[in-house]
């Protein structure tokens, strides 16, 4: 291993000059000796580091390298045996990185650097050292990890910007785009299965899946979470009491830890594929009227974080939905009667105008007819204003209790009512409209002690009846209109139509 180290001195140095040299150097000093067909390998020399850090004695290296390749990890293994051989045959400098398992059974990084020497026989020796470089990939793992938080955390603020923006940009109308949009945002930023939103009911009894997102692959749970009764689950019945009470999150990180309370909540999770979810409170007006969630299918890692990120979220979502719960309001107001809560004449004329071009389009028939309370001024002048409020209102709610959900029934003016028979023919409107005189004749009203009873008269028109072109809603309601007031002059508590007065 050396020559000619000076006058007078053997050809070769003792072993215990070596130990002395390689104590003062960081690391492990080594001589790696490879045999010609590259099946036979030992250290020559090595420094006694290696039994402090591995547990293996110098000598036994000395022989066969083999327990020195018993430390490298798995991974790296077959990557330090390849640069090995690439370096014999290029004769290049042997500089690798790999793991090896210490004494404790961690295994740390080393790095190797290593000068080879073809040999007269053709076999290879290098000649270097390798060190301990853990502080160094820890080091530069951490700045990886921050590098990746901070694009993480800037890609999050970008996400809810954007968000936030189509939110306070959105029309009337376009909330349920929107929500399906941040359902698919957040999905895929966070690399979840699926995303949703649930409403409670007014009772809190039962919540339904009003908007969902599932990623590729992924069935869609939403048309059989309609309208669940939340007593069936007790334990989750506690977690949403929590939300209203606490704001609290609900987070599963594993659906077989939930506790034997859950057994009901368990089996539906596991029936639906759901290893861990989190659920979020969405406030409206001070009060949780449901809640936004996450779930995975499969085992992952939460960010510790990943609670307060929902939220973000979530608080976005109880804005947007504030906001249009405001919008709702402000457009009833418009178009409904604030005392019967019918629908007005202002929401009326659009709506007729829709029914006529769909009639004209698809051929649907309809009828129209209207109601007058008979006698009204009396009841008030009699009874005050506010008797005459409660008749109407009560009136308002026999018509409702008394069409169909696809008829239109609307306040026309005073105590004069509409409503709008759709898809129906001409010869069926007369026993709707009896349905409702009857109901109405057979109430009675008992207001300030005083019982009595009202009757309503009432004029209808169906479409087929008006042959020019184009029909318009006023042409429909002013027949309507004129066929009431032939009621009313009949001697009230009947229906004019086109076949003329009919006592019910």
């Amino acid at each position: 291993m050396a020559s000619n180290y000076g006058a007078g001195q053997p050809d070769r140095m003792p072993a215990h000059f070596f130990r002395k040299l390689a104590s003062g150097v960081p690391g492990i000093l080594f001589t790696y000796w490879l045999s010609p067909d590259g099946q036979s390998h030992r250290y020559p020399y090595v420094s006694d580091q290696v039994q402090d850090l591995f547990g293996i004695e110098p000598a036994l290296l000395n022989e066969d390298a083999r327990a020195v390749f018993s430390v490298i990890h798995p991974e790296d293994a077959t990557g330090v045996a390849n640069s090995i051989v690439h370096s014999a045959q290029t004769l290049e400098p042997w500089c690798y990185r790999a793991r090896l398992k210490l004494l404790d059974g961690q295994y740390q990084w080393f790095e190797a650097h290593s000068v080879p020497e073809r040999q007269p026989d053709g076999s290879t020796i290098w000649y270097g050292q390798f060190h301990n470089i853990q502080h160094y990939k820890e080091l530069e793992q951490t700045l990886r990890d921050s590098e990746a938080e901070f694009q993480f955390q800037a890609g999050f603020q970008k996400l809810i910007a954007r968000l936030s923006g189509e939110f306070i940009q959105l029309g009337f109308g376009s909330i349920d785009e929107c929500i399906d949009e941040l359902l698919r945002s957040i999905g895929g930023f966070f690399g979840i299965d699926r995303a949703y939103v649930y409403g409670f009911s007014q009772d809190h009894l039962t919540m339904t899946n009003t908007h969902e997102w599932c990623a590729p692959g992924v069935a869609s749970l939403m048309a059989d979470q309609q309208s669940v009764a939340i007593q069936e689950f007790q334990w989750w019945q506690a977690q949403i009491n929590a939300m209203k009470s606490q704001n609290q999150v609900v987070f599963i990180e594993d659906v077989n830890q939930l506790p034997p309370e859950a057994n009901n909540e368990r089996a539906l999770l596991e029936l639906q594929g759901v290893i861990s979810m989190f659920c979020v409170p969405i406030w409206i007006r001070g009060q949780v009227m449901g809640f936004f969630g996450v779930d995975s299918l499969s085992q992952r890692p939460w960010r510790q974080d990943m609670a307060d990120l929902l939220i973000i979220v979530s608080g976005l979502l109880s804005g947007a939905l504030e906001r249009n719960r405001l919008e709702e309001d402000l457009l009833n107001q418009s178009i409904r009667d604030p005392l019967t809560g019918l629908h007005n004449r202002r929401y009326l004329m659009p709506r007729l105008d829709e029914v006529l071009a769909t009639c004209s389009r698809h051929g649907e028939r309809f009828c129209l007819a209207m109601f007058d309370i008979d006698h009204f001024k009396r009841i008030n002048d009699n009874l005050g204003h506010l008797a005459g409020d409660q008749v109407l209102v009560r009136f308002a709610e026999l018509l409702l209790a008394n069409t169909r959900n696809t008829d239109v029934v609307s306040r026309y003016g005073g105590e004069e009512f509409l409503v709008v028979f759709t898809e129906l023919a001409d010869a069926n409107v007369q026993p709707l409209v009896e349905r409702i005189m009857h109901a109405v004749r057979a109430e009675k009203f008992v207001i300030g002690g005083e019982t009595f009873g009202i009757t309503v008269s009432a004029g209808s028109v169906c479409v087929a009846e008006l042959t020019e072109e184009p029909v318009s809603p006023h042409a429909l309601i002013g027949l309507a209109d004129q066929r009431l007031y032939q009621a009313k002059q009949g001697g009230r508590d009947c229906l004019v139509d086109a076949s003329g007065l009919s006592r019910i």
